[in-house]
């Protein structure tokens, strides 16, 4: 299947209108768009909007085999009860781990290389069979994705779609209450965005929800998010 200008037309037709963008997306693009989803603090709003639509989109969870047990353990059970029915673990190459982290310790000295080896990489593998890919990101969220559209070219043809870019923390706070969901368990803890265990930390209540992501290192993001070429 090929994705047409046509295809992206209609996409970006349904404005910012979160719950309209994802409808176009996952009916224009049926069985070429996957979700990309972290199981994390804030996931819960995007996967049941995807839940009410297509409950069989696929879902993809970068299984780093670095998560926080809560995390694995929310993935298991959010999914379960959103009913979604094809979330897919993707995880590293075993090889390449053997060859580049045997000591699961990258992550201390290099962690581009650590999130190039365990996010980045079995990602674009993942990706290969679709031509765009969901995420739940939010302009709110960083100062690096405050001019992120909600249809942005990824490069080779393809394209990811950010349904909730205008959202809030209020707006998820609100459709997470609204819709009595789960949260995930560390988010209770000081803990607003949520990655592999080592490199995460709880934040302070004046700190900015990312401030626990890579603490003290100058990196904001792990290499999954790239501009387009």
């Amino acid at each position: 299947m090929s994705l047409t200008s046509d295809k992206i037309s209609t996409i970006e037709r349904a404005g910012d209108d979160a719950r309209a963008v994802l409808r176009s997306a996952l009916e224009t693009l049926h069985g070429d768009v996957a979700v990309l989803s972290s199981f994390g603090a804030e996931s819960a709003a995007l996967l049941s909007l995807v839940a009410d639509i297509a409950p069989a989109t696929p879902i993809l969870f970068l299984e780093t085999g670095q998560h926080f047990p809560e995390t694995l353990a929310y993935r298991r059970a959010l999914a379960t009860q959103l009913g979604l029915t094809d979330v897919r673990d993707i995880r590293p190459n075993p090889d390449a781990l053997r060859n580049r982290d045997p000591e699961g310790q990258l992550w201390a000295f290099d962690p581009d290389a650590c999130c190039q080896l365990r996010k980045v990489e079995p990602l674009d593998l993942a990706t290969l069979p679709f031509h765009a890919l969901i995420t739940g990101r939010k302009r709110s969220q960083a100062s690096t994705r405050q001019r992120m559209e909600i249809v942005e070219p990824n490069g080779e043809g393809r394209i990811k779609i950010n349904p909730l870019a205008t959202w809030s923390a209020a707006d998820l706070d609100e459709e997470i209450d609204r819709r009595s969901l789960p949260r995930h368990p560390l988010s209770l803890h000081g803990y607003p965005s949520i990655g592999c265990a080592p490199c995460t930390r709880a934040v302070g209540e004046d700190e900015d929800p990312r401030a626990g992501r890579w603490a003290g290192l100058d990196k904001t993001e792990c290499g999954i998010h790239r501009p387009a070429l």
